[in-house]
């Protein structure tokens, strides 16, 4: 960029005009080799997202996420509660997994890979352009009065933006709740859960909402993830970037004309055709440098190439570069920042795929009765406590007994054997009685066993109280 170039645009962003109003972005369509991988990527990840909660491994949703219920299915595997633990150091690897991402590759995410980049760009977008045009035929109908062209274009657009976010409610819906519950409530009838119905129309709402009215301002207002980059970017990070130095040479842009030598006048390749800013989805001019509005949607490099293939100039005056590679022709490296980042991730990449390999598919859990002592005899002492099992599996688990492995005593199982059905809770109570001449304190550690069918399932600890003096 010029050095005479100022920076007046930071001050402000381009969906609000100079009133303080919001300036509605009319982006031209699209077209080129990126726009084409980035609908390759598009149509795989919609179909992942809206195929994800239908799929089933082993009776387990692909992916779900019950807040309500605490329960959590991640690729078919089931996690309760008591793996929070699992969740949180996952949360950690997705977070510096972004982190160093986003240091290397700018916000690529945002453009390639966000489910609001994805559906804006690529489902409703798409509907507005088959519906009411390119570029200049929406900003003219805009503009005209409401007369019944418009309003038929219109109320078509809107009815369907209304339709699909109302299939993306369900398909949401069925992440939160399961994908059964909900084929169920659409086979039973709207009329029979009609407070479900309702807090669909809610999401509806708030999806029609931001894909027909709020739309970029996700990005550019509401999202983090687009402050977060601002920290984290530096000169050698991979950005969509305009190459000032070939496209501004010593003179600045300028129009190009027949016949003229743009070299020998000092003009850069650039020749201010305006077509960048006419593609972004954001409103930016991509020419003034990195910017905070920018999802790196790569509109602008197909937009600029068409171009310079139309001048018979060198492609890539837009393109995938840092800061450092277009003014110092740095090539990219690896430095300290990345190197660090890099192992902190591959150490919890590691800690986690080791605890997953841990998580047992039984949980028990035996604690003393509270407000209970122990009972004594003078051979005895016994204890009563409360035992809850947590079946992770997707089988039932049967003829479960119980048996100490660090002491010789019994375990009585009130009910006796016990069933834990798939992915089910089950609680109970028991009494443990050891003999006084085994035990070697007032407060001792137990090992105990769980066993199915007479093989070991789950081994727990708990603590047995006895007299402070024991004889």
């Amino acid at each position: 960029m010029s050095t005479d170039n100022k920076e007046i645009f930071r001050d402000s962003i381009g969906t609000i005009d100079d009133s303080g109003k919001r300036n509605f972005i009319f982006p031209k369509k699209p077209k080129g080799r990126f726009y084409n991988y980035r609908s390759i990527v598009s149509w795989i990840l919609l179909a992942f997202m809206l195929a994800a909660p239908f799929i089933k491994i082993k009776g387990n949703q692909f992916l779900l996420f019950n807040v309500l219920e605490r329960k959590f299915h991640i690729f078919g595997f089931p996690f309760w509660p008591q793996d929070f633990h699992l969740l949180v150091i996952s949360l950690l690897v997705s977070v510096v997994f972004i982190i160093l991402f986003t240091v290397i590759f700018g916000r690529i995410f945002c453009g390639w890979m966000c489910p609001q980049t994805i559906f804006m760009e690529m489902v409703f977008r798409k509907v507005e352009y088959l519906i009411e045009g390119d570029r200049s035929k929406q900003i003219k109908l805009d503009k005209q009065e409401w007369n019944a062209e418009k309003i038929r274009k219109r109320v078509l657009k809107w009815i369907i933006f209304f339709g699909i976010s109302f299939v993306i409610s369900n398909v949401f819906l069925a992440y939160v709740i399961g994908s059964d519950q909900v084929l169920g409530y659409i086979s039973e009838g709207p009329s029979q859960h009609v407070r479900t119905l309702s807090y669909l129309l809610v999401f509806t709402g708030v999806f029609y909402f931001v894909f027909a009215w709020f739309r970029e301002q996700v990005c550019i207002i509401v999202c983090p993830y687009g402050r977060l980059q601002g920290v984290l970017l530096d000169n050698k990070s991979i950005n969509v970037a305009y190459d000032f130095v070939r496209g501004e040479a010593d003179n600045g842009r300028k129009k190009i004309r027949k016949g003229e030598n743009r070299e020998a006048l000092g003009h850069g390749d650039c020749i201010d055709c305006k077509q960048c800013v006419q593609v972004c989805p954001t409103g930016i001019d991509i020419r003034n440098g990195t910017q905070l509005e920018c999802i790196n949607c790569t509109a602008c490099i197909d937009a600029c190439d068409e171009i310079m293939d139309k001048t018979g100039l060198d492609r890539g005056l837009i393109r995938y570069a840092s800061e450092d590679n277009i003014e110092k022709k740095e090539k990219f490296k690896f430095n300290a920042r990345l190197i660090a980042y890099s192992t902190i991730l591959t150490i919890l990449v590691g800690v986690l795929v080791a605890m997953l390999f841990l998580r047992n598919d039984v949980e028990a859990t035996i604690l003393r009765l509270p407000g209970q002592t122990f009972q004594s005899t003078k051979t005895t002492i016994k204890n009563v406590y409360t035992v809850k099992f947590i079946n992770k599996t997707t089988e039932d688990i049967n003829n479960v007994t119980i048996k100490l492995i660090s002491h010789k005593g019994s375990i009585e199982l009130v009910g006796g054997e016990i069933k834990i059905k798939k992915q089910g809770l089950k609680e109970g109570t028991l009494f443990i009685e050891i003999n006084r001449s085994d035990l070697s304190s007032s407060k001792e550690k137990l090992k105990i066993g769980i066993y199915s069918n007479g093989i070991l399932i789950e081994t727990t600890s708990t603590s047995f109280m006895g007299p402070l003096k024991i004889k």
